[in-house]
C-alpha cells in the first residue's frame, strides 16, 4: 500500500514545503508555490531497483586508497559534440541538452544515435510516434537500417525501466524529460515534482549501470531551462543549443561540465538532410562580400581552445532624435558605451551625437575583450566613410586611457589569421614577448595607443 501526501513546490527553483508560502525562502520569488500530490512507497524503493537485491558495504577511503582510473570515453562520430563534452561521452554521465522548439535538439540526438552503429542505443520519445521518428531517420540517413538503434514511445518511467532491463542499452536518449511521469507521484507530467523525480530515477540508473543518458529539455520564454533549477545541479553536463530558427547555423554551448571545459562551443549548419559539422567556423563568421565596405573589420577571438576570426559590422549615422541610439547585436552594450567614451575622450572623435549600431556576423555572441580594437576601428571606419582592407585583422584590448592591452594566446590568433590568408594583424606592443616573428609570415604591427592605430590605418 502507498501513502498519499500533499506538498507544495516552488515553480521557479523546486523548493519543497509542507505548507503554502507566499514568498519562496530559496529564490525569493512571490506566489510561486503550487500544490502537488505525492505518493510515498512504503518500501522506500525507487523504480530502478538494480542495487536493492544485494546490500553494499560502504567504507570510507583515503585519497591514497582510491585508484586513479583513466576515463574511458565513448568517441562519438560527431567531432563538434566530442569537443563540447571534453573529448567524448563519459559512461555513467547524465547530460541535459536544452534549446528553443524547432532548433534541432531531436535531430541532433537522433543523428548521433544513428551514427553510433557499434553502440546499442535506446531512443525514448514521448512527443513523437514511431512513424515520425522513422520518417526523420530516413531523411537523415537514407536507406540505412541500423541494427543497434531501438525506439520506444513511452512516458511512464516504470515501463521505460522495464524495457531497459530487457534491452540493456549502452546509451539512452530521453526526448524529452518534461513528458515523462513517475507512478510515485500523482502530479501531471512536466510539473516541478515530476521532472525532479524522473531525473532522479534516471540519474540513479546512469550511475549504477555506468550508462550515459541524454535528457532533452525545453526552455522557458526567458531562455532558461524549464523545470526546477535543481535539475541543472543533478546532471553532470548542461548543453545549450542556440541559434535563430530562421538562420541555418546553430551553436552548441556548454554551461556546465563536470568532465571538461565550460568554454567550448560546437557549430553546426542545419541542412535538409540534418546537421552538418562546421569544422572551420571562420567561414560563417566572415561574410562574403564584393569590394570594400566601410564599417567592416575582422577581429581575432578565442572560444574555449578554438581561435575564431569574426567580422564586426558597424553603422554610424547622425541621431535623428535627442538621445542617440546604442544598439549592439552579439556584444555587451555597457562595454560598447565604454569604448565610445574612450573614442570621444582620448581620440577626439565626436560620437556622442551619433547613432551607433554594431553587429557580430554569424549570430554569435562575443565576450572576448580582444575584439575591442576591431570594434573601435569598425566604428571610426563607418563614421569617416573610410573602408579597411579585408586582408587586415585586429587582436587587442582597449583600456580606459586609450592604451592597447595585451591579450592571452596571441600566437594562436596570429596563426589562425595567417592560415586564412590575412596579410597584416594589429596587436598590442606588450604582446610582442609572446610572439615568435621568425615562425610567422604574416606582418605583425604592434602599437601601444589607439591613436597610433588610427594614424597607421587612416592617416589621422
Amino acid at each position: 500500500m502507498s501513502k498519499t501526501k500533499t506538498l507544495f513546490f516552488c515553480q521557479s527553483c523546486g523548493y519543497e514545503s509542507a505548507k503554502w508560502l507566499g514568498k519562496c525562502p530559496s529564490c525569493n520569488s512571490w506566489n510561486s508555490f503550487a500544490e502537488e500530490v505525492v505518493v510515498k512507497n512504503e518500501s522506500g524503493k525507487n523504480e530502478w531497483r538494480s542495487s536493492d537485491a544485494k546490500s553494499k558495504v560502504i567504507k570510507p577511503k583515503t585519497l591514497k586508497e582510491i585508484e586513479e582510473v583513466q576515463e574511458a570515453r565513448i568517441a562519438a562520430p560527431d567531432q563538434e559534440l566530442n569537443r563540447v563534452l571534453g573529448g567524448g561521452i563519459v559512461p555513467g554521465s547524465l547530460i541535459l541538452i536544452g534549446g528553443e522548439p524547432g532548433i534541432g535538439k531531436s535531430t541532433l540526438m537522433l543523428q548521433i544515435g544513428l551514427a553510433l552503429k557499434k553502440i546499442r542505443t535506446l531512443y525514448v520519445t514521448g512527443e513523437e510516434s514511431e512513424q515520425q521518428i522513422k520518417m526523420r531517420a530516413e531523411r537523415l540517413v537514407p536507406k540505412s537500417t541500423p541494427e543497434n538503434f531501438f525506439i520506444l514511445t513511452e512516458t511512464n518511467t516504470k515501463n521505460i525501466f522495464a524495457a531497459i532491463e530487457q534491452l540493456e542499452p549502452q546509451l539512452v536518449v530521453i526526448d524529452s524529460i518534461q513528458t515523462l511521469f513517475s507512478p510515485l507521484m500523482e502530479s501531471v507530467a512536466g510539473s516541478i515534482g515530476q521532472v525532479r523525480q524522473c531525473a532522479g530515477e534516471l540519474m540513479k540508473f546512469a550511475k549504477e549501470t555506468n550508462t550515459p543518458v541524454f535528457l532533452v529539455g525545453h526552455i522557458t520564454k526567458d531562455g532558461m531551462l524549464a523545470g526546477p533549477k535543481v535539475l541543472e545541479h543533478m546532471v553532470d553536463t548542461v548543453l545549450q543549443f542556440e541559434g535563430d530558427r530562421h538562420l541555418s547555423y546553430r551553436i552548441l554551448r556548454t554551461t556546465k561540465n563536470r568532465f571538461g571545459s565550460t568554454s567550448e562551443i560546437g557549430i553546426y549548419e542545419m541542412l535538409g538532410n540534418g546537421l552538418r559539422e562546421v569544422s572551420n567556423p571562420s567561414e560563417i563568421l566572415i561574410s562574403q562580400k564584393e569590394g570594400l565596405l566601410s564599417g567592416a573589420t575582422i577581429g581575432a577571438t578565442i572560444e574555449g581552445n578554438r581561435p575564431l576570426l569574426i567580422e564586426i559590422q558597424s553603422l554610424v549615422s547622425p541621431a535623428s532624435y535627442g538621445t542617440p541610439q546604442r544598439t549592439p547585436n552579439g556584444f555587451d552594450q555597457k562595454r560598447l558605451n565604454m569604448l565610445l567614451a574612450v573614442l570621444e575622450k582620448r581620440c577626439g572623435f565626436r560620437v556622442g551625437a551619433q547613432d551607433v549600431f554594431v553587429n557580430m556576423a554569424g549570430g554569435i555572441y562575443v565576450e572576448d575583450p580582444a575584439i575591442d580594437l576591431a570594434l573601435c576601428v569598425s566604428i571610426i571606419s563607418s563614421m569617416e566613410e573610410m573602408p579597411v582592407s579585408d586582408k587586415v585583422c585586429f587582436a587587442a584590448e582597449i583600456g580606459l586611457g586609450g592604451e592597447l592591452r595585451a591579450v592571452n594566446r596571441i600566437d594562436q590568433r596570429i596563426s589562425e589569421a595567417e592560415k586564412l590568408g590575412f596579410e597584416k594583424i594589429y596587436v598590442s606592443k606588450f604582446s610582442r614577448k609572446a610572439i615568435d616573428l621568425k615562425k610567422t609570415k604574416i606582418e605583425v604591427l604592434a602599437f601601444s595607443k589607439l591613436e597610433e592605430v588610427f594614424k597607421s590605418l587612416f592617416g589621422q
